[in-house]
């Protein structure tokens, strides 16, 4: 971890983070934001994010807007007819049940709509600034195993594995760390192995065929 952070430096963000960051980590935004990256390209979830917040920014207004205009808002990122449902009714349940907040605890967040594990994490790591939390995407699932930390088939298996594998002050930071590398170097098909800040430490567990090493150019204006 301590090698990875100076390496994601000018990387692109993630989406959600890089919504968290433009929107001072409001968690309602970032609950939302990570409804809609789930199976989406990160350019298609900012651009949708930012265009739904632009129509309306509380639950109340955006459980009042129709869900096909929603559906336009967010389009084309995967699925947006279930996830404009998804929106409407989690935000529908934040105004009827938590008084139009975003609420704090796991156990409540997991009540809403389209709401698993891996988006109530994130909601409290980036909007709640939880120590206590690790969120579990594809890309740490994979490279959590790829690396031997933990062997585990599932995402879920993967949260709970990682705690008992890792010191608890890299929790908030394993997923930007591993999703921004994920993204841009260690990748599901031929990973840039040659370019991995890491690859001392990396048993590449899984991997068969490797991409050839080429410069990975940061983004200019990115800080860690």
């Amino acid at each position: 971890m301590r090698a990875l952070a100076p390496a994601i430096t000018g990387l692109e963000l993630p989406a959600v983070e890089k919504t968290s960051e433009e929107q001072a980590k409001d968690p309602l935004q970032i609950l939302i934001a990570t409804i809609l990256s789930a199976r989406t390209q990160d350019a298609a979830t900012h651009a949708a994010s930012t265009r739904l917040f632009k129509a309306a920014r509380t639950p109340r207004t955006l459980a009042r807007l129709p869900v096909k205009e929603i559906e336009r808002l967010i389009y084309p990122v995967s699925f947006f007819r279930f996830k404009a449902r998804y929106v409407k009714a989690c935000c529908h349940m934040l105004v009827a049940r938590f008084g139009g907040q975003v609420p704090s605890t796991m156990a409540e967040l997991v009540t809403l709509p389209g709401v698993g594990r891996k988006t109530a994490n994130l909601v409290l790591i980036l909007g709640f600034r939880s120590l206590e939390n690790i969120c579990v995407d594809t890309h740490v699932h994979r490279i959590s195993n790829r690396l031997g930390w933990v062997k585990t088939t599932l995402p879920d298996e993967t949260e709970q594995a990682l705690y008992r594998a890792t010191d608890r002050r890299w929790w908030p930071y394993i997923n930007l760390y591993l999703v921004t590398w994920g993204q841009n170097v260690c990748r599901p098909v031929y990973p840039r192995c040659g370019d991995c800040a890491i690859r001392g430490e990396c048993p590449r567990i899984g991997v068969r065929k490797v991409q050839r090493v080429q410069h990975v150019v940061p983004v200019q204006g990115r800080k860690a």
